[in-house]
Formats: C-alpha cells, sequence, structure tokens
C-alpha cells in the first residue's frame, strides 16, 4: 500500500465529517448547512478555527466549549473519526479510481443518516433524494454487477463486456435495486398500519432504501434488508428481555410480589412497551449498506457454496 494517497484520503475524510456533522445537526432543524459559521449552541460562541480541527480540537478540549465549558458530544469526534476510516475502507478496496468517489459520497450519506436517524428519528431528503440521484448517476459511469448476466447465464445475447451494454444493463439493475428497496418498506409500512393502525414504516426509510438501491443494485439490496431485519428484530428482542428483568427486578423489591407473577406483569409492560417503542429502522438499513458494501459480495458466495 501507497501510504502517502491512504493518508490523504484519511485527512479528506475527517474534513469532510466535520462538515457531516454539521449537516446531522441543521438539516433536521431546517437550518442552512452554509451559513452561519458554526458556533456553540449554548453560549452562541463562533467556534474558532484551531478549535475546528476534526478529532484532534475534541480532544484538545476535553470535550467541552471553550468558552462556556459545555459538554461537546463525543458524536462530532467519532462521526469524523469513521469517515475518515470508511473513506480509507473506500480507497483500500478501489483505488484512486472514479469507484473511489462513488463510495466514498455512498458512505458519506450513509454515515449522516444513520446518526440523524439515531437522534432524531428524521431522514431528511436533502440527503437522500440526491443520494438517489446520485446513485443512478454513478450507476452508469461506475458499473455494478449486471442482474440480467447473474440470472441468466449463457442466455444473454448482448455482448455485455463491450461498450455502452455494460453501462446499461448496470444502470438498469441500479434502477431495479432502488425500486426494488423503496417497493419493499413500502409494503411492509403498509401492511404493518393496516394491521395495527399504526405507522410502521415512514416514508424517509423508503426514500433511504431508494438510494441504497441506487448504489448497491438489487443482488446486494436484498442482502441489507434481510441483514437489517435480522439486525432490528435482534435488537428489538433484546431491549425486551432486557425491559421485562428491570421490571420484573424492580416489582420484586418495591411491591414485594412473588417471583412468578412479578415476570408475568413484567412481561406484559415489556411487550406494551415495545409495541409502541419507535425504532429508528434507518440506524439497521444504514450500517447493513455499509456491511454490504465491503463485505456483501464475499458472504453471498461463502453462502451460496452451501445452496
Amino acid at each position: 500500500m501507497d501510504y502517502f494517497p491512504a493518508f490523504a484520503v484519511f485527512v479528506l475524510g475527517l474534513l469532510f465529517g466535520s462538515f457531516l456533522n454539521v449537516c446531522i445537526y441543521r438539516l433536521p432543524r431546517g437550518l442552512s448547512v452554509v451559513t452561519p459559521r458554526s458556533a456553540c449552541p449554548q453560549c452562541n460562541r463562533p467556534i474558532a478555527f484551531y478549535d475546528n480541527i476534526p478529532v484532534l480540537s475534541w480532544l484538545i478540549l476535553i470535550g467541552r466549549c471553550r468558552g462556556c465549558r459545555t459538554p461537546i458530544s463525543p458524536r462530532y469526534a467519532i462521526v469524523e473519526l469513521l469517515t475518515g476510516l470508511l473513506w480509507v475502507g473506500c480507497y483500500l478496496e478501489f483505488g484512486m479510481s472514479l469507484g473511489l468517489v462513488k463510495w466514498a459520497a455512498f458512505a458519506f450519506l450513509l454515515l449522516g443518516l444513520v446518526f440523524t436517524d439515531a437522534e432524531t428519528m428524521l431522514l431528511p431528503d436533502l440527503m437522500t433524494l440526491p443520494g438517489i440521484g446520485l446513485g443512478l448517476v454513478f450507476a452508469f459511469l461506475v458499473p455494478v454487477n449486471d442482474l440480467v448476466s447473474q440470472l441468466l447465464p449463457g442466455m444473454v445475447s448482448v455482448p455485455l463486456s463491450s461498450g455502452i451494454s455494460v453501462h446499461l444493463f448496470s444502470f438498469g439493475d441500479a434502477a431495479l435495486g432502488a425500486l426494488a428497496g423503496a417497493g419493499f418498506i413500502y409494503g411492509v409500512g403498509e401492511l404493518y398500519y393496516r394491521a395495527r393502525g399504526v405507522e410502521g414504516m415512514g416514508f424517509g426509510d423508503v426514500k433511504l432504501m431508494g438510494m441504497i438501491g441506487a448504489f448497491l443494485g438489487l443482488k446486494l439490496t436484498v442482502f441489507t434488508l434481510f441483514a437489517a431485519s435480522i439486525a432490528g428484530s435482534i435488537f428489538g428482542l433484546s431491549t425486551m428481555l432486557i425491559v421485562w428483568m428491570k421490571r420484573t427486578r424492580r416489582r420484586q423489591v418495591r411491591h414485594h410480589e412473588a417471583p412468578a407473577m412479578a415476570r408475568h406483569k413484567a412481561w406484559q409492560s415489556a411487550r406494551l412497551a415495545l409495541r409502541y417503542y419507535q425504532m429508528p429502522f434507518g440506524v439497521f438499513l444504514g450500517i447493513m449498506a455499509m456491511v454490504a458494501l465491503f463485505f456483501g459480495e464475499s458472504f453471498l458466495h461463502w453462502y451460496w457454496k452451501f445452496l
């Protein structure tokens, strides 16, 4: 590995991560990401350039505002560092190519949407909708594995290995991925609403999956959906069990209930809490899309050996 390009990509990722923090804070609040300049939300003191160095400034200030000493969320340093590391991962995977630009942009958007959804339960249109457009444009410029040649090996007469056909099939794969991803989330949300009478999936999740599908194509979009569903289910069940155990202990201590009765009532309470708990599913979709980017193909090759 040539260390200087990797270091340059890492530093550039840190800088873009700093801007991503601005987007995470301002976009859900309907604020401009350009003006005014960054300031402490508590004392409104503008942040000097030497206090705005990615990661390093947060460490020097020990996570506090220089003026009012209000704690600064570690999320700022984490986002900057993760952006830099993800961009280096893209460089190691794709080298100095247009593919690096495509997947670095994808990682940038995903990371911003994951943290925004985790903090505010919102997925801003100013990130998802341009992301769908970028994914489709990049699909034409940086071909993904085309769907037709995978499903119909030996039956495709179009010379996929040459000329414009590679780019057209790639664009078609990206469009199918976007439609399938968005359509699946929309369908699940509609079924959940009709069955429970409450909204299960927001349109933000629909647009996020449209963006993921436009970048990854159909095959890895399906992988992302299944992996995110499994991860979300594990998280939900784990949360429910933790709540059940905590409430069981609390009922035994405070109300002096018998263990069996405490467990029964706590379980009913935990089920009710989980039913009305709003899970930021975009977090799981975004994380699994990043897993699909770096490890999806390897996992599918491994999995298909058992079929």
